[in-house]
This record gives structure tokens, C-alpha cells and sequence, in this order.
């Protein structure tokens, strides 16, 4: 049985991850990070800041690496341009996975639940009434999924019925047609779990083994996007991004 923790209102703390080097995205990564390149008219790394922003969490760590760590400070500041309470910044060497670079925020969350989202997620839905449902959770963790043409991309949910069984990371033959988003949402045991995993065959800490751990004691939950979301990892994808945001632009009065 999961630990429970008390119930009541829970101060949430926001999580950026935006290291990696970004190789299939060269020779546009040679000289930058990839999560600084534009997406339509802004950089990449402004929309999953604004993503927390309006879901109510304002103070935030970004996790980023690579010779181009120095940019995103003198781009975000404080994150007070952008509306934020505060940015702090971790360093991550090399390329050991989300997993590894979430490890690096245990002293910035302290005792608070944690929503975490990958540099590269282009979304429009408000995420406010997802994190809602978070708060009210005993405990657990929560994740984002989205039906996709291209699951093999992702981690990809194994369901039995409506119940998610497991998480596959990049499986080559899919059970379902759903990506799981890079929006996660944990308690304070997450770091307990990342401590005792192994690297997988690519070398790296897997977040999908994070979120199997949190459904073997039966307390992860998911919700399905409704709006727009794309990453923005490929060419392609990164493509689609920039159409996501200039069709959104379109219809701003």
C-alpha cells in the first residue's frame, strides 16, 4: 500500500527540463540549445513556462546543460518578464535522461509536490483544472496523455480496460495510440524512486520506470489532453509546433 499523505491544499513548485543535445535536431543545435530556437515568435522555452504560469505555478527550477546554460539566464532572469515568482537553475552534465535531471530539483521541492514539463511541450489546454485535480490527490502522481500518429516516438500507456497497467518507453510495436505528454505531476516519494534506478540499455534514468514504480502501488492517474500538443524534438515536430502556435495566433482577437 502507497503512503498517504495528509489531505488539504498543497503548495506546488514547477519543474522545467530543457537539457539534452538536441542531435536530431543538427546542424540548428551545433552552435545552441534546442529548447532556445523559435517557435513561431518566441523561443521554445517560453511556452512550458507559460504552460505553469497559468496553471498557477510561479516559482519554478529549470534544468538545463551544454555549453549554451549561460543563454537562458540572460533570456529568463528571474522569470519576473514572464510573470514568475522565480526561476532557479540547475546544471546537468552529459546526457543521463529525465529521470537524472529531475534528481537534481530534490533540494529545490523540498517537501512540495512537484509539475513537471519537458522545454519542448507546445500545448493550449489550461492545465489549472488537471493540477486541481492533483492537489486533491491522497498522493500519487499524475501524467498527461495524448492520442498520436507516431506512438513509438514515446512512452506509450499499456491500458487494461480504462486502467493503465504499465508505461512502455519507445516500444516498437505499441499497444495503444497515446503518447504520454511531458507533463508530470508527483509527490515527494518521486525522489526516492529515481535514487534506485539502474540506467537502462541507452544508457539513461528512465521516467518511464519513475511512473511504473507509481503504478505498481496502484497510485498513478492520467488525464487526455483535449487541445493542441506537440513536442518539438524533430524537424517535423518542430514544424508542426510553430503551425500549432500560428493558428493559435490566428484566432487571438
Amino acid at each position: 500500500m502507497a503512503p498517504v499523505e495528509s489531505a488539504g491544499p498543497v503548495a506546488l513548485k514547477g519543474i522545467v527540463l530543457a537539457g539534452g543535445l538536441g542531435s536530431r535536431l543538427r546542424p540548428l543545435t551545433k552552435v545552441t540549445n534546442k529548447h532556445l530556437l523559435p517557435v513561431y515568435d518566441r523561443p521554445m522555452i517560453y511556452y512550458p513556462l507559460e504552460t505553469l504560469r497559468r496553471a498557477g505555478v510561479r516559482e519554478i527550477m529549470l534544468v538545463t546543460g551544454g555549453n549554451s546554460a549561460g543563454d537562458f539566464l540572460r533570456l529568463l532572469g528571474n522569470g519576473a518578464e514572464l510573470g514568475l515568482d522565480q526561476i532557479y537553475y540547475a546544471y546537468q552534465e552529459g546526457e543521463r535522461g529525465i529521470a537524472d535531471a529531475l534528481r537534481l530539483c530534490e533540494h529545490f521541492a523540498g517537501d512540495h509536490r512537484i509539475v513537471v514539463i519537458l522545454g519542448d511541450n507546445i500545448l493550449q489546454d489550461d492545465l489549472s483544472p488537471v493540477v486541481a485535480k492533483f492537489e486533491a490527490q491522497p498522493s500519487g502522481a499524475r501524467i498527461l496523455l495524448k492520442e498520436v500518429a507516431d506512438p513509438r516516438r514515446f512512452g506509450v500507456p499499456v491500458f487494461d480496460g480504462e486502467r493503465l497497467v504499465a508505461i512502455e518507453e519507445k516500444p516498437a510495436h505499441p499497444k495503444s495510440t497515446y503518447a504520454v505528454t511531458g507533463v508530470y505531476m508527483f509527490d515527494r516519494r518521486v525522489f526516492d524512486f529515481v535514487s534506485g534506478l539502474q540506467p537502462s540499455q541507452r544508457g539513461e534514468l528512465e521516467i518511464a520506470d519513475v511512473h511504473n514504480r507509481y503504478i505498481r502501488d496502484g497510485d498513478l492517474y492520467y488525464d487526455v489532453l483535449t487541445g493542441p500538443w506537440s513536442d518539438a524534438g524533430t524537424f517535423e515536430s518542430l514544424f508542426r509546433a510553430g503551425e500549432l502556435v500560428a493558428r493559435q495566433r490566428a484566432r487571438e482577437p
